[in-house]
């Protein structure tokens, strides 16, 4: 009781020059960005994968007396495996530390980005955001004819019958799309599955509507049950926390020059021939973040924004 009557007026002295997650009394929440399509990445331009946000959810979950993890959600949705692996990545955590962990939508978690949504145990949206996109699509271009008219022949040899399924420069065939549609059939059963053991006990709506593909604004959202409620992060926090609450932002670590390049490690003595490589990678990796740009743009463009 002596120890505890010196160290009390010692904290209060301290506290207010102390670093915010030291200080007496304040809550800590750290918080985690998911920001962006995903599975959509390039040697230059790292997309929301599992590889990409795996240890920043694992040091999110090792601050030391963390009340809770947060989620800041911002996603169209992309590659479901790579947002069911994120997801199950989360709720292993959450699990195995036994923190709660809350998800702020703030323009849009649709698709797979809803699917990371599910992985809060609550879900807050903001009031402009967009919820929803439960659902499966396969897009793509048939270029057969084109080929016809530039006067191209395309030659591809295969071993097994379905290796060129749904293969863009030859006609589309009907047992091809059908095998897709069952394959969509599949993921989407376990995708409206993961909702409804996530979301049982406050879903509202029919089957019919919560899954349909359909997506909503978040007052909508709150009225079928996929959120829990309208706000923001930083006020909900606050409001559940106390003012004093902190929320540090959890960062991936940053390579040379704040990035790294896949596939570059170090420049060995032949650095003729190895800048030459890094040049091909460079160029190669310019051409493919241009196209997954325009992918991810056109994901992002469903929702307006």
């Amino acid at each position: 009781m002596a120890n505890a009557s010196v160290l009390a007026p010692l904290r209060r002295l301290l506290n207010p020059i102390l670093p915010a997650r030291m200080r007496a009394g304040a809550a800590i929440v750290p918080v985690v960005r998911l920001h962006g399509a995903i599975g959509l990445s390039s040697p230059l331009r790292p997309g929301l994968s599992m590889s990409a946000v795996s240890k920043t959810l694992e040091r999110a979950f090792a601050v030391k007396g963390a009340k809770a993890v947060a989620l800041a959600i911002n996603s169209p949705g992309g590659a479901p495996a790579q947002s069911h692996l994120i997801y199950r990545r989360i709720r292993a955590l959450a699990e195995e530390k036994e923190i709660p962990v809350i998800g702020f939508v703030e323009d849009v978690a649709a698709s797979g980005g809803y699917m990371l949504a599910c992985a809060a145990d609550e879900i807050v949206a903001d009031p402009f955001s967009i919820v929803g996109s439960i659902g499966v699509v396969s897009a793509g271009f048939g270029f057969d004819r084109v080929l016809d008219k530039v006067g191209v022949d395309r030659r591809v040899y295969t071993a097994g019958t379905r290796k060129v399924m749904l293969d863009p420069f030859q006609p589309e065939k009907p047992e091809d799309v059908e095998r897709l549609k069952a394959l969509q059939k599949e993921i989407h059963e376990v995708f409206t599955g993961l909702v409804r053991a996530r979301r049982a006990d406050v879903l509202s709506g029919d089957d019919d509507t919560l899954f349909s593909g359909e997506f909503w604004s978040a007052a909508r959202a709150q009225e079928l049950g996929l959120v829990d409620a309208i706000g923001d992060l930083r006020t909900h926090l606050r409001a559940r926390y106390g003012e004093k609450v902190v929320m540090p932002l959890i960062e991936p670590k940053s390579g040379l020059f704040g990035r790294r390049l896949p596939g570059v490690t170090a420049l060995g003595a032949a650095s003729g021939g190895a800048s030459m490589q890094i040049g091909a990678q460079i160029g190669a990796g310019a051409a493919e973040s241009l196209v997954g740009v325009a992918e991810e743009r056109a994901l992002w463009g469903r929702f307006g924004l």
